[in-house]
């Protein structure tokens, strides 16, 4: 790798002193591009080109990855906690989410170099001299917590068919058909062309949601007692927490996104739009589906209603149940990609090799992702898991460390500074919490239920 490690403080903060906002889109937006390693390279006259996307185009990317299997937990989260906690938590958990989102985006303009969460770990411990350790742990960590959203993306399609077809054969041939699906959609290299798969996944996304939300009013399968708050235990309360935490887990790709966009700096927007959107789905759908359908709603939401409509609903989300998981399978193989051929010709060509070697490392991720959706069959359950160990640090955790980083030697030189200093560090200690408390409690809901074997032809439960 050939990336120059350059310290924040002694390059920039001790020669131009404290930056406002929006001080490293203008450093961005000024220096020539030769003087950053670009992900990938020169594309004046390559045959594929990566650097295509819109800022809306990356926006519906990130809505289309984010807004999928999360909110089919969320009611299911909101009965378990009571109905004040999960709002405040989930509308809360919103608004951090856009900040630690904000914060990634300016890591990536200060490094522009950065593609991945390896290429993160690489500056960050490249400070202590460590940057090839940094790259591995990061790099794996990314690649693992993809292949667990992939994984989980199968897994509600099997749950999926076993609905629509009432069981009709083994639930591992359900999960071979969904990978199978899922490797075709990932065969485009770029992101620009899976981001028109995006709005087929928002539109089914919505329209699932919407008539699992009218039906459920209709048929009414709850009791009508709406819980305020709860008795829970703390195990069963924070396993609640983890799901409403993975519906915001979209941040592990997000250097990818921006990597491909044509104007880096129209992040923000990008950023905003996602956020908005998935903050008021969340919440709306969670509300509404809890009130009607009582404490025993079940996860995913769209099982909730009768027969008939969770066929209906189950089978206009295909798209999104689909989609969803092919873009972070696409993230994943991209990080792959990106690290075996950047710095060649390669990436921007349609030969055997270039087209070959995508093909390969997609196939072989969306193999090992079935092989996890078969051995974690519990939907709550696996999702618990892969918060626990990966969202807590990608999407809240890692993000305090890099403004940590940015603003290294800056902590207390006004006001401002220590009070944002002060909310990453709290925001380091939630990440740690949620990986803690997320793990012990994810690995006791595994150990005790006895309801779904691992590669079992019975129907997968939520």
């Amino acid at each position: 790798m050939s990336q120059v490690y350059r310290d924040p403080i002694q390059s920039e903060h001790s020669q131009k002193g404290d930056q406002g906002p929006g001080a490293a889109e203008k450093q961005y937006a000024e220096q020539a591009p030769d003087q950053y390693d670009n992900p990938f390279g020169n594309e004046d006259y390559a045959e594929v080109r990566y650097r295509t996307l819109y800022w809306w185009q990356c926006g519906m990317i990130m809505i289309a990855e984010t807004i999928s299997l999360g909110i089919l937990s969320l009611p299911s989260a909101v009965a378990t906690l009571g109905l004040a906690p999960a709002v405040v938590l989930i509308v809360g958990l919103g608004i951090l989410a856009t900040y630690t989102g904000y914060t990634l985006g300016q890591f990536k303009l200060r490094y522009p170099h950065v593609h991945s969460m390896g290429d993160a770990g690489e500056v960050l411990f490249g400070r202590f001299g460590l940057p090839r350790f940094g790259r591995e742990f990061l790099g794996t960590a990314q690649l693992l917590f993809l292949i667990f959203i992939m994984g989980s993306h199968i897994l509600t399609f099997t749950v999926m068919m076993n609905t629509l077809t009432n069981h009709a054969t083994c639930s591992i041939v359900f999960g071979v058909v969904g990978l199978v699906i899922s490797f075709i959609f990932a065969v485009p290299r770029t992101l620009r062309k899976v981001s028109w798969f995006s709005f087929a996944s928002f539109a089914s996304i919505i329209a699932a949601v919407l008539i699992t939300m009218i039906a459920i009013a209709i048929q009414r399968p709850g009791d009508g007692k709406i819980d305020v708050t709860t008795k829970i235990d703390v195990a069963t309360g924070f396993l609640a927490v983890t799901n409403i935490v993975f519906a915001y887990a979209g941040h592990v790709a997000f250097f990818g996104f921006i990597s491909e966009m044509q104007i880096p700096t129209d992040y923000p927007k990008t950023l905003y739009m996602l956020q908005a959107t998935d903050t008021v789905m969340y919440t709306v759908a969670a509300v509404v589906i809890y009130y009607y359908g009582g404490k025993d709603v079940k996860s995913p939401a769209l099982s909730s209603t009768s027969p008939i409509t969770a066929k209906l609903a189950y089978g206009i989300a295909i798209p999104t149940i689909v989609i969803a998981g092919v873009i972070n399978g696409h993230v994943a193989a991209k990080y792959l990609y990106v690290r075996v051929f950047r710095g060649t010709d390669h990436m921007h060509r349609r030969s055997l090799l270039s087209i070959g070697s995508w093909v390969g490392i997609s196939l072989v991720l969306w193999i090992i992702a079935w092989i996890i959706a078969e051995a974690i069959p519990v939907f709550n359950n696996l999702l618990s898991l892969i918060t626990a160990l990966f969202a807590s640090w990608f999407t809240y955790g890692l993000s305090g460390i890099f403004w940590l980083f940015l603003n290294w030697g800056r902590y207390v030189e006004n006001w401002r500074k220590a009070l944002l200093t002060s909310l990453n560090v709290v925001i380091v200690i939630i990440g740690g919490c949620l990986c803690g408390m997320g793990l012990w409690v994810s690995g006791k809901a595994i150990h005790d239920d006895s309801s779904s074997a691992s590669f079992s032809c019975a129907a997968s439960s939520g």
